[in-house]
């Protein structure tokens, strides 16, 4: 196979700049030679480095051609100006005429006004947008293409040097990467607050050597590596031929895009450009990544993320830094991660602190787990995995959904304050660990735990739950690559009985699709999959999975008491239908001899607002209703909870939603049904005090929560609480929250 042109100019550009890397200077002093010998090279009149002074401002930090005097003090917002549009879209802008362009911003500082051309590439690496690297030209030309590409390559190894540190000096705006503190915010996954030392779930691949010394041999090294890379995937396609069908399309596209002879075409360019086979593997992979912050197509980011998860393994085969980089986990390790599945994050169990997500979100399979395993979650924690190192020092506030990366000592000493008051206050709630949750007017309150692990059990007694409100047994699918058999969940569902020691356990039956998909089972493309084929709805076209659950639930009893619930029943023939498998199971049990529950009781959640409408008989045939509050308010609000930007618009404690709450209460009285509210505003002491003074005398929540909880019922008058939400409905106001902030503040 024959080798790709080996371009001499950028290669005598970067054998320059190596020069440059090698000497012993400050970073300013660096910096100001490069753009030196790139405006020498690429026979510019100017060569300007902008870099990110913080998330959204560009400063000047270098330049050979503008006026010195501007250095470090024009600086520019994204988006603003030619510069600012480079960085906020990653593309490059060249132009003959820049006055002219649209967004042009004059800088009167600079001087730059006796310039025509301009040509700007983004310096940034893996996604991470460090800055903008700029040539500009007084006569009016368009640069050609090899000089774009001998640009862009340049750009790429300004990327790596500081991601290696090599501008940090005095005066410089890059500060010490990986040194210095950084605050992070997210969105809270899981509430509570934890300190501990980074461990990062992949590694990130550093690459020391971007600029090639002997490009023939780059040539070799990157052929080896991909035929390894190659070798690989064939053989996790020949493992899976006896796997589902979607783990076989994954792999597919895996293997599409290891043979792409664009991809490997791209990356020869390249090194014959002077990059090092690994640099050029990182600069394409920063391409893709790129390309995926703009891509809005679910299909094509999927494919960028395959594209992006092959670069990880050709960069980990080509430096040799594996996943196992000899590192040792810190006995306080703070999970780190892009993405995590529910299965790789159980096999960490309880040992974890904290959990750090830069993607995710507060209903996927992981948020999920962190709520079994109690472990504080915060999620879409931008630049999370390319700022934080193994070892370093971490603290994560999973109620503000804030993070503190290297937090200097001012932080260190305010967050441990806050970790001494809560656990102050663990203390305080452990005293009434064996007293009801009654008010001071006498109106008691049923506390209840959620759980969906046997991890979840022992958390029965110390918590203080008076049962378990919701068992989800989808957890016990999602982390399998197949289906579970009917034995493994009857002994599953048996252990949890024999935990609860005669407590009441409430299990809901398999939840799945929208957030929620199994490995091993075809997703279905929706566009609106929160509205889609989901829980009830696939348990009724799909009715083997439902009778294998439920025979497994009724073995599982033994004789016992049993307690099963429908999720999102949207109407009575559902529940009804759902009821009818119920029966034929029974039916099925007690032919083949098996022990029936000594008894039954069948109920549903109420989570979609056309369910609170549904005839008296519906509600006189249910055992038990369960008012699934995440997914009813999202539906009542019409506001997406996955979406930040509507989510936290809508109040629970608004009159609106209070006073539907109350009808579906006062339903349930009349036809004699019991109720319960099920969900995270359950385990919030504010709501969950509103939520009992309308009739919502049982509420079920994460075992954390039933401290907190039950602390203020025991503290307020319910009667009171009601008076206040009345007069604020009267009044015509959205919200009761001032007046019950104001009267809990009242009772100090």
């Amino acid at each position: 196979m024959s080798e790709p042109e080996i371009k001499t100019d950028s290669r005598q550009m970067l054998a320059r700049l190596r020069e440059v890397m090698a000497e012993d200077s400050a970073g300013q002093a660096r910096l100001d030679t490069i753009t030196r010998l790139i405006a020498e090279e690429m026979h510019s009149q100017v060569c300007s480095v902008y870099l990110f002074r913080d998330e959204d401002t560009l400063e000047l930090c270098a330049t050979e051609g503008l006026n010195p005097s501007s250095v470090h003090q024009t600086r520019m917002k994204m988006g603003e100006g030619l510069v600012g549009l480079v960085a906020r879209k990653g593309q490059r802008v060249n132009t003959p005429d820049a006055p002219s362009e649209r967004g042009f911003r004059y800088m009167p500082e600079t001087g730059e006004e006796i310039y025509s051309s301009f040509l700007g590439v983004p310096i940034q690496r893996l996604g991470e947008k460090l800055g903008v690297l700029v040539v500009q030209t007084k006569d009016a030309r368009e640069f050609a293409d090899e000089e774009v590409d001998a640009l862009e390559v340049v750009a790429m190894v300004l990327a790596e040097m500081a991601e290696l540190g090599a501008f940090i000096g005095e005066g410089a705006a890059l500060s010490a990467r990986h040194t210095q503190p950084v605050l992070l915010r997210g969105t809270t996954g899981q509430e509570g607050a934890a300190e501990g030392h980074v461990w990062l779930h992949e590694p990130r691949v550093v690459v020391t050597n971007p600029i090639a010394e002997d490009p023939h041999r780059e040539f070799e090294r990157l052929r080896e590596a991909v035929e390894e890379l190659r070798v690989g995937v064939d053989k996790m396609l020949a493992g899976a031929r006896g796997g589902g069908k979607e783990q076989l399309d994954v792999l597919e596209a895996y293997r599409m895009f290891a043979n792409s002879k664009g991809w490997m075409s791209r990356m020869e360019q390249d090194i014959g450009r002077g990059l090092s086979a690994e640099a050029a593997v990182e600069k394409e992979q920063s391409t893709a990544r790129a390309r995926m912050q703009q891509v809005t197509d679910a299909y094509l980011r999927e494919r960028l993320h395959d594209l992006d998860d092959l670069s990880n393994r050709l960069l980990r085969i080509l430096t040799g830094q594996g996943l196992e980089t000899g590192a040792e986990m810190p006995a306080d390790p703070v999970l780190i991660a892009r993405n995590i599945g529910p299965a790789e994050l159980l096999d960490y169990g309880r040992s974890l602190k904290a959990i750090v997500l830069e993607e995710g979100s507060v209903g996927s399979h992981a948020a999920i787990v962190a709520r079994a395993l109690a472990i504080p979650l915060v999620v879409h924690a931008s630049r999370i995995t390319t700022e934080a190192l193994n070892g370093d020092h971490i603290m994560v506030d999973g109620d503000q959904g804030v993070v503190h990366l290297r937090p200097d000592d001012t932080v260190v000493t305010a967050f441990r304050d806050k970790i001494a008051m809560q656990a102050q206050a663990q203390e305080r709630y452990a005293s009434i660990r064996d007293k009801p949750a009654k008010s001071r007017d006498g109106i008691r309150v049923g506390l209840h735990m959620n759980a969906g692990l046997m991890a979840d059990l022992p958390s029965l007694a110390g918590s203080g739950a008076e049962g378990v409100g919701l068992f989800r047994t989808e957890l016990q699918f999602l982390v399998r690559n197949q289906m579970p058999r009917r034995s493994e969940l009857c002994a599953l569902y048996g252990r949890v009985l024999d935990a609860a020691q005669g407590k009441r356990v409430v299990f809901r039956t398999l939840d799945i699709g929208s957030d929620k998909v199994l490995p091993y089972m075809k997703p279905n493309d929706e566009p609106n999959p929160a509205l889609g084929w989901r829980a009830i709805r696939v348990g009724l076209d799909k009715p083997g999975i439902m009778r294998m659950q439920l025979q497994a639930l009724l073995r599982a009893a033994n004789g016992r008491p049993l307690t099963v619930m429908f999720p999102f029943v949207a109407q009575f023939e559902e529940y009804r239908a759902a009821r009818a498998e119920m029966d034929k199971a029974i039916a099925r049990e007690k032919a083949l001899g098996h022990a029936l529950p000594e008894s039954l009781e069948i109920g549903a959640m109420l989570e979609t607002p056309s369910l609170a409408f549904a005839p008296d008989k519906f509600f006189e045939e249910v055992d038990f209703l369960s008012i699934g509050g995440n997914d009813l308010k999202q539906f009542f609000f019409a506001a997406d909870r996955e979406n930040e930007r509507v989510r936290k618009r809508y109040d629970t404690l608004n009159i609106s939603f209070l006073t539907f709450l109350e009808g579906i209460v006062k339903r349930c009285a009349a036809s004699g049904t019991a109720l319960s509210f099920c969900g995270e505003d359950a385990g919030r002491p504010l709501e969950a005090v509103c939520l009992a003074a309308i009739g919502l005398d049982t509420l079920s929540m994460r075992p954390a929560s039933i401290g907190p909880v039950k602390s203020l019922i025991r503290r307020v008058d319910l009667h009171r609480v009601k008076a206040l939400i009345d007069a604020a409905a009267a009044r015509g106001v959205q919200s009761v929250r001032p007046d019950i902030v104001a009267y809990i503040r009242s009772l100090g």
